[in-house]
């Protein structure tokens, strides 16, 4: 068998049917020589599989115990994102029950150490609300940096990341990973003061191997405290949209989660919101019903004109057939 990833899934597979096996066995079994049958097993030990071996007349090798389930040769991202993409799915709808006895299984096979990662991005990470959706496509995060942030949140650990635009380094006090619409969200305290940082904007380096001492988050919600601050900063275009309605009624036609909004007077307030695009911002200003204005940022303000323009054109009276 040429392919090495093949043969140790065969060779896993072999350890599995029964208890022992000789090196010969496995020799003759998978068509190799006993030298890279051995060379097969320190490549699954290295991989964090349990595989006893006993030298002598009646050497043999055994699976040890934690590997009883049917293998799955993954490395450690794929085995990461898989095992998040699941703990995601025990939120939806009518997948709970499969998802969860999926998440058991794969757990039960993984090494130890990834083992102690997935449950790490696990106790970090909180889900924000499914009642809002965005189409902008969704960021690719590094399963790898989740990992590396959720646990310096468990070890109490400062890190230090590029963010975007920021000049220098930050080094913030890391307390919990929200994940919502698609993305991921770190809450944490820079220079003092509570932020919430997207994980696709920010690149890690090496870690401090300080301690922090926690810090209780003011109203102790972090998913509420992500929801107010992805308001006015986290996303990649910001407005402020002048309403004209009180603010009890335009609070009443929106998800929390979408934005902000403040009394002007008794007749008009301002929406504060946000997207990745111009374009997601303009259909969704749109679906309030009321009317708006918008001033800033221009290409907010071409985006909605050119949507009325395109709306007018689909009901010109002289372009409609008798």
């Amino acid at each position: 068998m040429a392919d090495t990833s093949a043969r140790l899934l065969a060779l896993l597979g072999l350890l599995q049917v029964r208890p022992d096996w000789t090196g010969s066995e496995l020799a003759e079994r998978l068509g190799v020589t006993g030298r890279t049958v051995r060379n097969d097993v320190a490549r699954l030990r290295g991989l964090g599989y349990p595989v006893h071996g006993v030298r002598g007349a009646a050497g043999h090798y055994r699976l040890g115990a934690g590997a009883k389930l049917p293998p799955l040769l993954l490395d450690d991202a794929e085995a990461v994102a898989v095992a998040i993409g699941l703990r995601a799915a025990t939120g939806v709808g009518g997948l709970e029950e499969s998802s969860a006895r999926a998440l058991a299984k794969l757990e039960q096979v993984l090494p130890n150490r990834l083992r102690r990662q997935v449950a790490a991005v696990h106790q970090a990470t909180t889900q924000g609300p499914r009642t809002t959706d965005t189409a902008d496509p969704d960021p690719e995060v590094d399963p790898a940096v989740l990992v590396a942030l959720a646990a310096a949140i468990r070890d109490h650990e400062p890190v230090r990341f590029d963010f975007r635009d920021a000049e220098w380094p930050l080094e913030v006090e890391p307390y919990r990973l929200v994940s919502w619409q698609g993305r991921w969200y770190l809450v944490g305290r820079h220079a003092g003061d509570w932020r919430t940082f997207r994980v696709d904007w920010l690149e890690l380096r090496m870690r401090t191997g300080r301690r922090f001492e926690p810090a209780p988050l003011p109203g102790g919600d972090y998913t509420a405290f992500v929801l107010r601050d992805v308001a006015s900063t986290g996303w990649a275009v910001h407005a402020r949209i002048t309403v004209h309605a009180p603010a009890a009624t335009v609070l009443a036609r929106i998800n929390p989660a979408v934005g902000l909004v403040e009394q002007l007077d008794a007749e008009t307030s301002v929406l504060v919101t946000g997207a990745d695009s111009v374009e997601t911002i303009a259909v969704y200003v749109g679906l309030l019903g009321l009317d708006f204005e918008v001033t800033e940022p221009p290409g907010l303000v071409a985006q909605v004109r050119a949507l009325a323009d395109r709306y007018a054109r689909a009901v010109d009276c002289d372009r409609i057939a008798p």
